[in-house]
């Protein structure tokens, strides 16, 4: 009976403990490695996912804000108001002469040159880059009616990879529209982490997006559509000279390309998204 009482209380052996313990650290370690690829995975995706929601709210906003440009027109009026601030010359600015006769062509999103060649006295508005809207923007509750016509003034710093939006009320006769600098510095940041010029990621990029820049080179942020009758619109530097000009914008086209803040944790590799839009103004003529 004794020697049945002995056999029925022993324990593991100090082998099995080991063995049942390296089972067990092993599923652990599984476990953990499991919980890790999760984390970086949510983690990548929600940098991702804000990304986009931030790249979309900036493209619904400069579609908002040229779908109105030029508003309102000068031929709305009978007798035109002494105050130019009461309506808008042309839909589109660019620095200086904007309002000049014949007006001043700019070769805007012409593949190889850019938007900003406007000319030997011009640069920058618009542009690949920078664009400047003139129009009244539509009152709050509680605002006085009939709002002074505005510059809506848009520009892209590639060296901090930010995207600036600036309101300047009112516009005022005879100046120019707000620069770029004076749009960087006047604005607040509309979206940040914008890589359409990337600069020294460039090589980086092209490693995992080849499609986003064909032949390696910066995409515009900003293209244009011109009316040319008599025949239909077309690009602006398509257009013929009389036609490629402010009053004559139709359409913007709007490319975004935004990254994340971080690379991606489990690829190392920068992870980006690219979203397109169209604004078409609705006043048709100024």
């Amino acid at each position: 009976m004794r020697r049945g009482a002995e056999k029925q209380g022993r324990g593991f052996s100090i082998l099995e403990l080991l063995i049942a313990m390296g089972i067990f650290l092993a599923i652990c370690a599984a476990m953990f490695e499991l919980l890790r690829m999760s984390q970086q995975k949510y983690s990548g995706e929600t940098q991702l996912s804000a990304a986009y929601q931030d790249s979309r709210l900036a493209m619904d906003q400069i579609v908002r804000d040229f779908n109105i440009a030029g508003y309102p027109p000068v031929d709305m009026f009978s007798v035109l108001p002494s105050l130019s601030s009461q309506y808008a010359i042309t839909p589109v600015a660019w620095i200086p002469g904007y309002t000049s006769v014949p007006p001043i062509p700019c070769n805007l999103g012409q593949p190889g040159v850019g938007g900003g060649s406007c000319g030997p006295t011009v640069s920058g508005n618009p542009g690949d880059y920078d664009l400047v809207i003139e129009t009244r923007i539509p009152p709050s509750p509680g605002d006085p009616p009939n709002p002074p016509v505005s510059w809506i003034g848009y520009h892209y710093d590639p060296n901090t990879l930010t995207l600036f939006r600036a309101v300047v009320t009112p516009k005022t006769a005879g100046s120019a529209p707000p620069s770029p600098n004076q749009v960087a510095s006047l604005g607040t940041p509309l979206l940040k982490n914008v890589v359409n010029n990337p600069g020294s990621l460039m090589s980086q990029i092209l490693a995992n997006y080849p499609n986003m820049f064909p032949t390696g080179q910066a995409q515009p942020i900003f293209q244009y559509t011109c009316d040319n009758p008599p025949a239909s619109p077309t690009p602006c530097w398509k257009a013929t000279v009389t036609n490629n000009s402010p009053k004559n914008i139709r359409d913007v086209d709007v490319t975004l390309i935004v990254k994340t803040p971080q690379q991606d944790l489990q690829t190392q590799s920068l992870k980006l998204v690219e979203l397109f839009g169209r604004g078409h103004r609705s006043n048709p003529v100024n």
